[in-house]
């Protein structure tokens, strides 16, 4: 994890940066603000976390935070000897994830870095599964296990027809033409007619659609096809 620590006092900085390398973070160091900020929001920047003094020469931690939150998500943890309620709402308003005040124990602001990454990872993990699944009215489709379900019921789809069907519920409400379609799923180079593609939404519909229901796939004449939210 790359940490950037944005401080003016050398002697704080300095020792909280060697205590996030003995933790195993690489760490980098500014002293002021305007500086603090280019190195925060450089198009290569990769940091994990930002630690950031509140009074900083040059630029301060509210204006800093403020910029970089126009750039990124990237989480900031406030350092500052400034602990009045207004202090901390204004932190937090400028884009401040924790706010830690001077003079503060190593240990308390090492927990809160782990216990922000550990947030971090748990928000990224809820992400990564919600893409991983695809919904449609009662339809759910399980992207890593390939499993499609109507309600309870476990519906079994060829690889084709599993692949048509992952391209509609991709593209809710867009109409995907034939040949879209076709290039999509059956490839650039397939030399087979647009038909093909008729022929195996008929075949979803078949194992999908309920008879006292709407069809989970819309014809657009002319056109192709469309799943409606």
């Amino acid at each position: 994890m790359n940490i950037l620590i944005i401080e003016d006092e050398k002697n704080l900085a300095r020792f909280v940066e060697l205590e996030l390398r003995h933790e195993g973070f690489q760490t980098e160091v500014s002293y002021n603000g305007r500086d603090g900020l280019e190195k925060a929001t450089a198009p290569n920047a990769s940091w994990d976390l930002i630690l950031l003094d509140l009074m900083l020469p040059e630029l301060n931690g509210l204006e800093v935070a403020r910029r970089v939150r126009q750039q990124s998500n990237v989480p900031i943890i406030m350092m500052t000897a400034r602990d009045s309620i207004i202090d901390r709402v204004s932190g937090f308003d400028h884009g401040a994830d924790d706010y830690i005040v001077k003079p503060f124990a190593i240990e308390e602001l090492l927990a809160r870095v782990r216990a922000l990454m550990r947030r971090i990872d748990i928000e990224k993990k809820e992400t990564t599964d919600l893409k991983n699944i695809l919904t449609y009215r009662d339809l759910t489709v399980e992207i890593d296990n390939q499993m499609v379900r109507r309600g309870d019921e476990i519906v079994d789809l060829t690889k084709r027809e599993y692949e048509l069907l992952i391209k509609l519920m991709e593209n809710i409400n867009v109409v995907m033409t034939r040949d879209k379609l076709l290039e999509d799923v059956w490839g650039h180079d397939s030399k087979i007619e647009t038909n093909v593609v008729d022929v195996y939404v008929r075949y979803l519909r078949n194992k999908l659609d309920k008879s006292d229901e709407p069809s989970y796939i819309q014809t657009v004449r002319g056109t192709g096809y469309v799943m409606r939210a």
